[in-house]
């Protein structure tokens, strides 16, 4: 708050202010990065761990094991969200957990549960995308664009 917007308080706002900036809660600022740290990696290492079964496994290669990957994190993370274990994660890892995909898994099973009590029509399906329905739209509009762009250079001979 500037000394400008602090004059213009009363004494008894003046005091309140002094008196909430001795009792606020610092954050933990350092801690947390590390645990978002950690916990994002982790959750990125079990990533790779499922790629590197499909891999091994199943014959895919690095390029074409990535989508069966992202669908098995996200369908793992939805499987926890709906019995409440990712949102304890969530809860003690902070921004490392929404940062990976599973965040997306999460984001779209919430907003589902959330609303199943007005119906699966309005309640889950109108919901359920209000929140990743932007990521989603964003992907499908640059997924489209770079398209048009291969497609007009290999048109020209340019690759």
């Amino acid at each position: 708050m500037s000394d400008n917007q602090k004059k213009k308080l009363s004494p008894v706002q003046q005091e309140y202010q002094q008196l909430q900036s001795e009792r606020e809660v610092k954050r933990p600022i350092l801690a947390n990065c590390i645990k978002a740290f950690f916990i994002g990696g982790f959750i990125c290492l079990i990533g790779q761990c499922i790629q590197t079964f499909f891999i091994y496994n199943f014959n895919f290669t690095e390029q074409t094991a990535g989508n069966p990957t992202v669908a098995v994190m996200i369908f793992i993370t939805m499987l926890l969200t709906g019995f409440g274990v990712y949102d304890r994660i969530a809860q003690f890892a902070g921004a490392g957990s929404a940062v990976p995909v599973t965040g997306f898994g999460n984001a779209v099973i919430s907003a589902a549960i959330e609303h199943r009590t007005e119906g699966f029509i309005l309640g889950v399906g109108g919901n359920m995308f209000k929140l990743a329905g932007s990521v989603i739209m964003s992907g499908v509009f640059a997924a489209f664009v770079v398209a048009l762009i291969k497609t007009i250079l290999i048109q020209w001979g340019g690759l």
